[in-house]
């Protein structure tokens, strides 16, 4: 990995093993973290940074999830089936992918991009999770993609399989009531501690008077969306994740 300082190529390959990436060409993974504007600064070439392995990782990753799609939701129509894959391929979700998997701390980014929020940017951050995948997939192919894309976007399949992408807990909630008829819904908010910069609320969802589910966040809306969730599992909506 010429030009790489030692300390930082041991950085790197560490950070992928935790990851749980394997490489026989460990350059590949280093070009996929390499964003343009360090290639720039550093006067590298266009093969040198990431843009292109976004390209490819793309479309590898729409296979993946196209085909898992398919494999899980045997009931859904194309139409359907289109939404749910764009729920799991946008930016935020590979985003937050991202996030998890501490991505942005092993980037290599310029000095502008460095000052001014490059490593938690989500453009980023999602366009570098998608050139990881073209360097699986080049170095290992497709089974080494799939592998880690499935590992790592598990929890947003599994919002797609319940029925969740592209809505949160309380429009869910409603959607699923008000299937049986008129129903009332009323959320309150039960407790609230701690000092104010950092506050904790527990709230309580009713359903026709009745208390289905209650949750804790560190706002009132948090809360509420987690009662909210409580109350779907108990009515068998969702399941434990």
């Amino acid at each position: 990995m010429a030009g790489v300082c030692l300390v930082r190529q041991q950085q790197l390959i560490q950070w992928g093993q935790d990851a749980g990436l394997q490489f026989a060409d460990w350059r590949l993974l280093h070009q996929a973290l390499t964003h343009s504007s360090y290639a720039n600064e550093c006067r590298q070439g266009q093969g040198d940074h990431n843009e292109r392995l976004e390209f490819l990782g793309d479309a590898v990753l729409d296979l993946i999830i196209s085909e898992r799609l398919f494999s899980i939701l045997k009931q859904l129509p194309e139409g359907e089936l289109t939404k749910a894959r764009a729920f799991i391929v946008c930016e935020t979700t590979l985003a937050k992918a991202a996030v998890k998997i501490k991505l942005g701390s092993v980037l290599y980014l310029g000095r502008g991009e460095e000052v001014t929020g490059g490593r938690q940017r989500a453009s980023i951050l999602a366009d570098a999770f998608e050139a990881v995948i073209g360097a699986l997939y080049l170095d290992g192919g497709i089974e080494a993609a799939r592998s880690f894309v499935l590992c790592h976007l598990d929890s947003f399949l599994c919002q797609v399989k319940d029925g969740r992408y592209g809505k949160d807990y309380k429009t869910l909630l409603q959607e699923t009531v008000q299937r049986q008829g008129e129903v009332s819904i009323h959320y309150e908010i039960v407790t609230a501690s701690g000092p104010d910069h950092n506050k904790s609320f527990e709230a309580a969802v009713q359903i026709n008077g009745n208390q289905l589910g209650c949750g804790n966040g560190k706002s009132k809306k948090e809360a509420e969306q987690q009662a909210a969730r409580q109350a779907l599992m108990q009515l068998d909506v969702l399941r434990a994740e």
